[in-house]
């Protein structure tokens, strides 16, 4: 008899608890972890309802005589979800206030809690208090559903006032609801944000049970994780707040995941987390287009440093197979090491050996011209050398964009014996 595959999601705030707890209840939870994965309904594993809890779904399960796991079991279907972990008392009450729910319009599973929202919403406003212009009056309650906002902040949310009190929630808010109010307080507009945060498209109809659909949403895998073997999971628990490796912002995972016709260039500023999506995308290159034993990709980077920092950190997120085919290496040391495959017996100078060689050529520079030093040498590197000009005549035609600096044909004429001195003295 056939039976569906049972899957177990792992939480972004389980890892966050698992590393706050003693290292003996960590291999506890560990061992518990192992047995829930390939069999949550073993008739060891007691699933016990929580007292007072908001979430009807929420049940805990026992690690040993004082610690207890969070676990979500939906009333239908073989997704079950580990959400917390932690010292009993701690744990029950965690729990507590805490809702889980499939949103209605985004189709991302939310973890929020109920009780900070029930407090500022039962809150009695005076009458005697003068009320200014809403942050968000002019937004409908269906508008800022679409927004990924849980039908239990509505209240709330509309009755916030300024950007310090929706900071104020913000812990209590979703993250992709927090992005889309944070945007729409600047003064993005509607379309704006769907465009930023890719909800152009028009919403499909959202199964609110069905769990195994809404984990696949890309604001779903920004809190859960599916391991997919003993190994990867170890891993994750061995370092439980390195989350980069398994927990992607939707506009990261939809750079690493696309299939993009031709270059792409990948902007932002320090911290952002371009390195973070690389190593990602090489993953996801090698595991679903370059897939032969003699694939290679070649990861390359400016420095030594850089590349072994990367090599390290994709041994966290790749296994043995995928790591084969996975190339890191600096620039010049692949360029080097290219040239010699090729029986090229030249080293790459960074300028020591050069130097003296652009001095004897600079001999050359006719008087009336004031120009720096390092203007001849980029003038090389950066018009010369890379559209291979070997005679004057091609000197005299080729484009110098981006050089900023105007040049006459008759100027160019009269250095044109520098370059050809310090090509003579390369090529001694």
């Amino acid at each position: 008899m056939l039976t569906n595959k049972i899957t177990v999601a792992i939480a972004s705030d389980f890892l966050t608890a698992f590393s706050r707890i003693p290292r003996k209840q960590q291999g506890k939870v560990l061992d518990f972890i192992n047995k829930f994965r390939s069999t949550p309904h073993l008739p060891g594993i007691n699933y016990e309802k929580i007292k007072h809890a908001k979430d009807p779904n929420l049940r805990s399960v026992r690690i040993d005589q004082n610690y207890r796991g969070i676990v979500l079991k939906p009333k239908s279907g073989n997704i079950y979800m580990l959400l917390w972990v932690d010292h009993h008392d701690r744990a029950y009450q965690w729990a507590r206030n805490k809702m889980v729910r499939i949103h209605p319009e985004t189709g991302s599973i939310q973890i929020f809690d109920v009780e900070p929202v029930l407090d500022v919403v039962q809150k009695p406003v005076e009458e005697e208090q003068e009320i200014e212009k809403l942050l968000f009056e002019d937004v409908s309650e269906k508008e800022l559903l679409r927004l990924g906002v849980p039908e239990p902040f509505l209240p709330v949310v509309k009755r916030l006032k300024t950007e310090e009190e929706l900071d104020q929630i913000s812990p209590y808010l979703p993250q992709e609801a927090y992005e889309a109010l944070f945007f729409l307080a600047e003064g993005f507009s509607l379309e704006e944000i769907y465009e930023e945060l890719g909800m152009l498209d028009k919403p499909e109809a959202i199964d609110t049970d069905d769990y195994a659909k809404a984990l696949d949403n890309p604001d779903s895998k920004r809190r859960f994780f599916v391991a997919e073997d003993d190994l990867e999971l170890i891993k994750i628990l061995n370092a439980p707040l390195e989350k980069w490796r398994v927990f992607l912002h939707p506009s990261q995972r939809k750079l690493v995941e696309r299939e993009w016709n031709g270059p792409v260039r990948v902007l932002g500023g320090a911290g952002t987390g371009k390195t973070v999506v690389a190593m990602h995308r090489a993953k996801w290159l090698a595991q679903n287009v370059f897939r032969e034993k003699n694939d290679k990709i070649l990861f390359t980077t400016f420095t030594k440093n850089l590349a072994a920092d990367i090599r390290e950190n994709l041994n966290k997120i790749c296994n043995r197979e995928i790591l084969k085919r996975i190339e890191v290496v600096n620039l010049d040391k692949w360029v080097s090491d290219f040239l010699h495959q090729n029986g090229y017996e030249f080293d790459i100078d960074y300028g020591s050996r050069t130097s003296p060689l652009w001095e004897k050529a600079l001999n050359l520079v006719p008087n009336e011209l004031d120009y720096p030093a390092s203007f001849y040498r980029e003038e090389w590197e950066r018009v010369i050398q890379p559209q291979s000009i070997v005679s004057l005549r091609e000197y005299l035609k080729a484009s110098r964009i981006g050089r900023g600096t105007k040049f006459s044909r008759r100027y160019r004429k009269a250095i044109w014996p520098v370059f050809e001195e310090y090509r003579a003295l390369l090529n001694e």
